[in-house]
């Protein structure tokens, strides 16, 4: 028995035959913030075969207090997350396959990416990405794992398409709070349940134990020692555009995707081009160094210009700090980049 796996292979119902499904498999998960990192290093500690990784961010210090992948090193150099985070998983364990993509994850921009994938986990941010998700994973028949976590609350639901409802489904019955991480916080602990919920979960799916997946929507509330089990089985309609009869996937359609957004928590607005945009960093550093300071390294670069910082990323998104105005934002970036 391979002392490294050993434990977990002694759990009998992932054994030594679970252990090879494992390490046969591949893992999306999509944001490498609070969930997504503590998702990622359980898999990799898992000895998952590949990794993938997609995350738009780069590491700030409000992301140490809860984001268990990263350092300090990382923030002053400003890695972008899923870069830092292969970093570090290479570490844990050199046999894992782990691919970091800096991108922002689109309908648009990830056929390529889905081709292998066994499960995907929602490690993001907004509904945006997770209706995305959503439609994917019932075009291409692959289970994603619904997360999200505020202040001392958290919640999860696995969805198998053909078999659960889908988020559509969901939302339509189960009110999800608008608080976001800017207006309540977040502790560590409530990231850790559902991370821990999610990776459970994913591992019965990668051994093929479906019969024990949890069939029910899942939240709890830790500092409030609340824990709520909802039955979703009857919800499903056959009318729901994502996984009902006649399957529009309405949020692969290009007008449905956020082009601007503020981001959550951050006081930041990200612009994202009409085209993609591949960057001369040289050049641009050139031509923004005439409006204000320019610091950078291979992923991106920073411009200081009066009480705002715009980074640029090389796949020709923006990030506008120090305002939530959209209006705002969109003047700074043409008045930097045209």
């Amino acid at each position: 028995m391979n002392n490294r796996y050993s434990r977990q292979q002694l759990f009998k119902k992932i054994g030594f035959e679970g252990q090879e499904k494992i390490r046969h498999k591949n893992v999306l998960i999509v944001g490498a913030g609070a969930l997504g990192s503590a998702g990622a290093e359980a898999f990799v500690r898992a000895g998952i075969g590949k990794l993938t990784i997609i995350d738009r961010d780069y590491v700030e210090w409000s992301n140490l207090q809860r984001q268990q992948l990263y350092n300090e090193k990382d923030v002053e150099d400003k890695l972008p997350k899923a870069i830092a985070a292969k970093k570090h998983l290479n570490r844990i364990n050199s046999e894992v396959e782990i691919e970091a993509l800096v991108m922002d994850a689109r309908a648009d921009n990830m056929d390529n990416i889905l081709d292998d994938v066994d499960v995907m986990i929602d490690a993001t941010d907004n509904f945006d990405i997770r209706f995305i998700l959503n439609d994917l994973s019932h075009k291409y028949n692959i289970p994603w794992i619904y997360g999200s976590c505020v202040g001392s609350y958290g919640s999860t639901y696995t969805i198998l398409p053909g078999k659960t409802p889908c988020l559509h489904c969901i939302l339509k019955s189960v009110p999800i709070g608008g608080a976001t991480c800017d207006t309540a916080g977040i502790i560590s602990p409530a990231v850790q349940i559902v991370s821990a919920y999610q990776v459970a979960e994913a591992f019965k799916i990668l051994v093929d134990d479906f019969s024990m997946l949890r069939n029910t929507f899942l939240t709890f509330d830790v500092w409030s020692n609340q824990h709520y089990s909802i039955k979703l089985d009857k919800i499903e309609t056959e009318s729901c555009p994502s996984c009902g009869l006649d399957r529009t996937f309405p949020y692969l359609s290009y007008e449905n995707q956020t082009k601007t957004e503020v981001l959550c928590g951050r006081n930041t607005v990200q612009i994202r081009p009409a085209r993609n945009i591949e960057y001369s960093f040289d050049q641009l550093e050139k031509q923004l160094k005439a409006h204000g300071s320019v610091t950078r390294n291979p992923y991106l670069l920073t411009c200081h210009v009066q009480n705002h910082r715009v980074v640029i990323f090389k796949d020709g998104r923006v990030f506008v700090h120090g305002t939530n105005n959209i209006q705002l934002a969109k003047n700074f970036y043409y008045g930097l980049l045209g």
